[in-house]
């Protein structure tokens, strides 16, 4: 179970590298803010009809390897083969093909991220069917990628962006690229070992009984499964809000701008990792023992606390007293509630994976039917989804107050303008976002004493037929 979980850790690395990928379309490739926003969100649009495809695909696969092995094979190599020809060759493409290329290789790299999400869900599910374990993995999952999120921020605002000198070089994408592929083939091998003892059809549902969904079928499957919806509310609401307040552009807003100290960034970061830890053990043990929907929703609770305490602050106090060598009020407070609010954001998100593991389950148990892959679809749909939405929607409330051109860096000089526009896009939506989730909640029924009378009727089903 300890090894499984490194397998988000390739995933998240991956998914980082293109975090940059505005800065390198905008200023490298030369393809304009706005243009380089649209078209990440526009390359998929195809996700609609590729993501179920993908999903019923692996929810039929039952070959000599599994379904997941080879799916997360698939995806690493179609990954890695993506971003190495983007990031090192689309600026030397000729203007007239420049966008063209950049759509295609695009479209490659989220096919493969889509294999790639969908694949370690269903892993997560065959893993453990334990309301009480799969907590534990989530955490897992979030303490691996902790450490990923810490080493790639420093990595990038101390080392890279020093070396470099910003986000005008392509050397800093390259190497970025370089330092990704390694690690995530190291992440996705381990991952790959440690499924192989579960990666088996009498782990899949109800075991060899379990009947494999029709295309037909999917939409009465999603229609009927109301945990599922109101998870896909909840999921896709945070998932958008966690995007817009984590992407690079925003960070170098409040940090490099209204902070006026993007070092910080990463000090945070590096900060934070042990409080992240311990807080996120508590948070797990909690859930382990209540169940993951209470341990989701008083985590939610907890971030909508912090960080509207986090706003105040900035907006009542002066940002720019908020220094390593000035431990005043606004240092201590800015630093504390940041930790908090970091550390129970991780929380929640990772009890997304064993509330969807839950999802997969409740379906089985209701149709007897084990579509894990088209479930995951839905979620990878939504991933991918937001995660590009945040892009435009980064970009376009950017280009409303003037940065059509060119994004904000850390020698943009400060104005009310940028003040308020960081804190909508690094606060704003995230607390928005959480009280929407709240809602979704009451109507979520899968706690921990529903999915103990669900596991024993799928073993029950399982045990029937062997």
């Amino acid at each position: 179970m300890t090894l499984y979980p490194i397998g988000g850790f390739g995933h998240n690395a991956f998914m980082f590298l293109m975090g940059l990928v505005s800065y390198y379309a905008a200023g490298i490739a030369g393809l304009g803010t706005v243009v380089a926003s649209i078209v990440i969100t526009g390359s998929r649009v195809m996700d609609a009809i590729t993501d179920p495809i993908i999903g019923v695909v692996l929810d039929k696969t039952n070959g000599k390897f599994g379904k997941v092995r080879p799916a997360l094979l698939i995806a690493y190599v179609l990954m890695a083969a993506s971003t190495l020809l983007l990031f090192f060759t689309n600026h030397l493409v000729p203007d007239g093909l420049r966008l063209i290329y950049f759509i295609a290789l695009y479209f490659v790299f989220i096919i493969g991220y889509a294999m790639s999400q969908i694949a370690l869900n269903i892993g997560n599910t065959i893993l453990t069917n334990d309301p009480e374990q799969r907590p534990l993995f989530g955490g897992l999952t979030m303490i691996y990628t902790m450490v990923f999120y810490t080493a790639a921020a420093v990595y990038l605002s101390y080392y890279l962006t020093g070396k470099y000198g910003g986000y005008t070089n392509v050397g800093l994408f390259q190497e970025m690229t370089i330092s990704t592929i390694i690690i995530a083939g190291i992440a996705y091998a381990l991952a790959i070992i440690g499924i192989s003892s579960k990666d088996r059809s009498e782990n899949y549902g109800t075991g060899k009984n379990s009947e494999p969904i029709r295309i037909k079928e999917i939409w009465p499957l999603l229609k009927n499964n109301r945990p599922l919806q109101m998870f896909v509310v909840a999921a896709s609401i945070d998932k958008l809000s966690l995007q817009i307040a984590g992407n690079q552009i925003v960070n170098v807003m409040l940090f490099g701008i209204v902070l006026r100290n993007y070092t910080l960034l990463g000090t945070t970061n590096a900060i934070a990792m042990i409080p992240n830890i311990l807080v996120l053990v508590f948070g797990i043990r909690y859930s382990m023992k209540f169940g993951s929907k209470k341990g989701f929703v008083i985590a939610t609770w907890a971030c909508l606390i912090s960080y509207s305490l986090l706003f105040l602050l900035l907006w009542l106090g002066e940002p720019q007293q908020i220094r390593m060598d000035n431990m005043g009020f606004m240092t201590i407070s800015f630093l504390s509630l940041y930790l908090i609010g970091g550390s129970v954001r991780y929380v929640g998100a990772g009890l997304m994976l064993p509330m969807l593991a839950d999802v997969i389950d409740y379906s089985t148990y209701t149709t007897n039917r084990f579509a894990p892959g088209l479930i995951s679809s839905v979620y990878a749909f939504i991933d991918k989804g937001v995660s590009s939405l945040q892009q435009t929607f980064v970009g376009i409330m950017l280009a409303f107050i003037g940065f059509k051109t060119a994004f904000p860096d850390v020698n943009t000089p400060y104005s009310s303008k940028i003040f308020w526009m960081t804190m909508f896009l690094s606060f704003g939506v995230m607390l928005l976002a959480w009280i929407i989730t709240l809602i979704a909640m009451k109507f979520y029924e899968l706690d921990k004493a529903r999915m103990i009378e669900i596991q024993e009727e799928i073993e029950t089903r399982r045990q029937a037929v062997t």
